[in-house]
């Protein structure tokens, strides 16, 4: 079972191929047109560029790390899409200069929510929208297993390893205080029922072990919790909470 952290751009395919259901749902929410164009915000190494790009007149790609830019441009190449090295808290990107905005899973990772949401309604037109999705990882279940482990693992997740665990459940009111008319709140909750999809995805394995070096869980809770969820049958899953938004 993996303990090391997965590579980069082989996680957000996977994890990508797993959430084609959702990822339709937020592309079919963003509404695009050809006249339109969009932003993907932490577009990572392009895994729905593309898509975009067959509905969008034109798109832009923002992120952070210069690997993904990289990956990014060589994936779309030939399409209409412009991929951007940027930070998401100051977007290389003029006011009112985009309709459309899918920020997907990104505001985990952030240093600060509101003031990327700030920047999302800066670079939006008037009448623009934005979709928003973010799971709320308290809200992660495992079975089989030690319930009791499983909200220790959560805990331990949620106060060491993800930034802003909780953002999905405060999506809406950020949005509002960024100047964002919320036009629609949803929630889906993605299921895994496969052990080693969920523990790549998911750093079961990984972060267990790590609560236990900080003491958040026993050696033997730990491996009798792993045992149990690798023996199956097993079920994962989580709230993830979908906003779509409106420039004024």
């Amino acid at each position: 079972m993996p303990t090391t952290l997965p590579d980069p751009v082989d996680y957000l395919d996977h994890a990508a191929r797993e959430g084609r259901g959702y990822k339709l749902r937020l592309l079919d929410a963003l509404d695009l047109r050809p006249e339109d164009t969009a932003l993907d915000l932490g577009c990572g190494p392009g895994t729905d560029l593309p898509a975009m790009a067959e509905r969008a007149g034109s798109v832009i790609g923002v992120d952070l790390d210069p690997v993904m830019v990289a990956e990014a441009r060589r994936r779309t190449e030939g399409l209409p899409v412009e991929v951007l090295l940027g930070d998401a808290h100051a977007l290389p990107l003029a006011p009112g200069s985009v309709s459309r905005v899918r920020v997907d899973r990104v505001l985990h990772l952030v240093r600060d929510p509101a003031a990327v949401l700030a920047e999302v309604a800066r670079v939006l037109r008037p009448g623009g929208r934005a979709v928003l999705a973010q799971p709320d990882w308290e809200t992660l279940v495992l079975d089989p297993g030690a319930v009791s482990v499983n909200l220790a693992f959560n805990r331990f997740v949620c106060d060491r390893v993800v930034r802003h665990p909780a953002v999905g459940r405060r999506l809406a009111r950020l949005a509002s205080g960024a100047g964002l008319r919320v036009e629609s709140v949803g929630t889906t909750a993605p299921v895994l029922r496969d052990f080693d999809t969920a523990d790549h995805l998911l750093g079961l394995t990984r972060n267990a072990h790590r609560a236990v070096a900080a003491g958040h869980l026993t050696r033997a809770a730990a491996d009798a919790w792993l045992a149990d969820l690798a023996a199956g049958p097993f079920l994962a899953a989580f709230t993830l909470f979908r906003v779509v938004v409106t420039a004024p």
